[in-house]
């Protein structure tokens, strides 16, 4: 029986668009810090494949995890959630 591979998907807001097909997401996640009880944020960019180029700056997307597709371009938008004004 196959086993199902589950890969990981982040939620992140486009902060560059400008190469071809692909785009620069910041990923933020929070945590409670175990020592001082508060709430930390910490943030991430993720270049992520964009085949389309239908991202622009602002917008909300997800992105999955996947084979290298370049030096350090190792995920893809899946879909777009909100679009920019």
């Amino acid at each position: 029986m196959e086993e199902k591979k589950f890969r990981k998907s982040r939620i992140g807001i486009v902060v560059s668009d400008g190469m071809d097909k692909t785009v620069n997401v910041l990923v933020e996640r929070q945590y409670n810090h175990p020592e001082f009880r508060k709430i930390v944020r910490r943030k991430k960019k993720f270049m992520a494949h964009d085949e389309t180029n239908k991202c622009k700056v602002g917008d909300r997307v997800r992105i999955e995890e996947t084979r290298p597709l370049s030096k350090r371009k190792r995920w893809t938008v899946i879909e777009i959630l909100e679009k920019s004004e």
